[in-house]
């Protein structure tokens, strides 16, 4: 599958919270943490369970850095 973003990151399914509508789940990415909030309905269609290796895309028009 081709997709247009170009911020991918491949990384192990660590955890998954389901709640009514909406799934938080954590992806381990060389022992840091990403974390994407989706649908539940999207976690239990592509069956994403802990040990599942995935790929996180990041698509955003607004990144933002911070420093004191």
């Amino acid at each position: 599958m081709k997709i247009s973003a170009r911020n991918q990151i491949a990384g192990t399914v660590k955890t998954t919270n389901l709640g009514a509508v909406m799934a938080e789940v954590v992806v381990d990415v060389n022992a840091v943490e990403i974390v994407a909030a989706i649908t539940r309905g999207s976690v239990e269609s592509l069956d994403i369970k802990p040990g599942d290796k995935v790929i996180v895309v990041i698509k955003s028009t607004e990144v933002m850095i911070a420093k004191e």
